[in-house]
């Protein structure tokens, strides 16, 4: 053999052992895999990365392994128990044979999915029930939405305001950073979402009186990358940027004494081409316009969804779904982008379906309103003015002093639950429901700190006579519906108790929980139910598909007080 110029006689034994160690020397050491920027912007098809599994949010898994042929054979492959303590949110997410979510409390788990054994699970010991000043005071209880993976971490955002980084292999914390002001009554229950090397965060807590904002925090260190206020401060502190003192001048009174409120609790979506982060605002902090923003105003940008540049933060453009925000309809809930056909021109369209009963399809360059047609009834509103873009409000909506009964009730008519969009039908699913509820004026309002600030009056004897219900409006109870954004209409309905949120598959399929704790297939096309089994009592959070040696499963966690993620194959 020749070495360094010299050669060498070995005997056969020798020459094979030497081979072997040479090329165990020449071989590059083997890097883990991990979740980076290519990853997430373009997934494996059995891998779910992210949140709506891709960046346009809209959680459908292109394995099609199990289809309309095969779904009725499908069966439990395992399930572990995870525990919780109240309503389940989470979508999980898997990458190199680790499931990765949350349970209540801000606790996270990760299940080795080739042992169906837990790898890890941390909890962040929150004291439940509050902390000794303030927060955390949930509105709506101690969920929890969901991770970020990125790099080897995993991301979460706690209930007490901190993002907290992980590590994927051990659970070990390796940074923590307190987003919001120690010991106030924001709290964090939406999933995290990395972009750029950047993790993205907002923050509930509106109806206690905060400022909401959306910021951005390296990936690496936890150092604020930037910020945006979704409405402005005290003028006599000056505005932060351009949008602010423009925000400014549709607010009246004295709002900054009231938090204003306006936090992005849950939507983000992100479009790698234009470099926009797109995000779902929230309600108004009080309820009542009235107390908020005495003399009127827009009160931008409440109950919008906002545009912004990924790298700076800077904003770019809005569209405010529910003008001078009266009744709690936020606009929060999830969003999805898609390219569709309208008119004779493909278009780039972020669509949603918030609270207030309609759904939107916006061009998410410019932010103009294509469609906005109701997909459950809306009392407050008659339609959408195709010029203006701005609700038609009716003559009772601006309620006062005197009650009146609205719908959608301050519920939605769609809350949190993740939508999907399949590729091939063109259609969006998600479950919704009627409502309605009796709207009254507080005639004096005075701010409490640490508690619920509406401005109404509510609870047991406030309103000693309400209204009568309304012979106009549908009797009240779920559905679950698949729109099309391109016609501007219900392509079918089906009664339906809501909990969790849908998957579509390019098996074409469509997976949904209820809140019976009931897990089910439909048809895409007409809504027919395909395949079920029944889960714990207690109600599901959001599904999601992955693939393990070649085989494909859906993933679900279900159930209250002993919560259990679920995963179910065929034979």
């Amino acid at each position: 053999m020749s070495l360094n110029g010299k050669t060498f006689v070995l005997a056969a034994g020798a020459a094979i052992a030497v081979a072997l160690s040479l090329s165990v020397v020449a071989a590059p050491a083997p890097q883990a895999r991990v979740v980076d920027d290519a990853t997430l912007l373009t997934p494996a098809d059995g891998d779910w990365v992210g949140y709506g599994r891709d960046y346009a949010e809209t959680h459908h898994s292109p394995l099609k392994q199990i289809d309309q042929n095969n779904v009725s054979r499908l069966r439990e492959a395992w399930s572990v128990e995870v525990g919780s303590e109240g309503k389940l949110e989470t979508t999980p997410l898997v990458f190199n044979g680790v499931l990765y979510g949350t349970s209540t409390w801000s606790q996270v788990y990760a299940i080795d999915l080739r042992t169906q054994r837990i790898k890890w699970q941390w909890d962040p010991a929150l004291v439940r029930g509050g902390f000794p000043a303030m927060g955390p005071r949930p509105c709506c209880g101690p969920v929890n939405r969901g991770v970020a993976l990125y790099d080897g971490k995993v991301y979460v955002g706690l209930l007490d305001g901190r993002l907290v980084a992980l590590n994927a292999e051990t659970g070990a914390v390796l940074w923590s950073v307190q987003t919001t002001p120690p010991n106030s009554d924001y709290t964090i229950t939406g999933a995290p979402r990395v972009i750029k090397g950047n993790v993205v965060i907002g923050q509930g807590g509106a109806e206690y009186g905060v400022r909401g904002f959306l910021a951005a925090y390296n990936a690496q260190t936890g150092k604020q990358a930037w910020k945006w206020y979704v409405i402005p401060g005290d003028p006599a502190k000056g505005f932060e940027d351009e949008s602010m003192a423009a925000a400014a001048k549709t607010w009246n009174g004295q709002w900054w004494k009231y938090g204003g409120g306006g936090t992005p609790w849950d939507g983000i979506a992100y479009d790698p081409e234009l470099n926009y982060v797109y995000l779902g605002t929230g309600n108004g902090s009080p309820w009542n316009a009235h107390h908020r923003s005495p003399g009127g105003g827009d009160n931008l940008y409440l109950a919008s969804i906002v545009a912004l540049n990924a790298d700076t933060g800077k904003y770019v453009w809005h569209y405010q779904t529910v003008p001078g925000d009266h009744w709690d309809y936020n606009a929060a809930q999830p969003m999805i982008l898609a390219d569709l056909p309208i008119g004779n021109q493909t278009r780039k369209v972020i669509m949603q379906a918030p609270k207030n009963g309609f759904f939107y399809v916006l061009d998410r360059v410019t932010g103009k309103m294509i469609s906005g047609e109701p997909f459950a009834y809306t009392s407050w509103a008659r339609s959408i003015d195709k010029d203006t873009g701005r609700p038609v409000e009716t003559e009772e909506a601006r309620y006062r002093n005197t009650p009146v009964r609205l719908s959608p009730s301050p519920v939605g008519a769609h809350h949190w639950p993740p939508m999907a969009f399949n590729p091939v039908t063109r259609l969006v699913y998600y479950p919704g429901q009627e409502t309605s509820s009796v709207f009254a004026s507080e005639e004096k309002f005075e701010f409490k700190e640490g508690q619920w600030n509406l401005g109404l009056r509510r609870g047991p004897g406030a309103i000693p006579t309400p209204p009568p219900a309304d012979p106009k409006a549908p009797a009240p109870g779920g559905f679950f519906v698949a729109w099309d954004p391109i016609a501007n209409k219900q392509a079918w309905r089906i009664p339906f108790q809501p909990a969790g949120g849908a998957l579509s598959t390019a098996g074409q399929l469509i997976f949904v929980g209820n809140g019976g704790g009931k897990f089910m297939a439909l048809d895409p096309v007409s809504g027919k139910t395909l395949w079920e089994t029944q889960l714990l009592a207690g109600g599901t959070a959001t599904p999601i598909s992955y693939a393990l040696d070649g085989k494909q499963y859906i993933a679900i966690m279900g159930g209250i007080a002993k919560g259990r993620v679920y995963a179910f194959a065929l034979p």
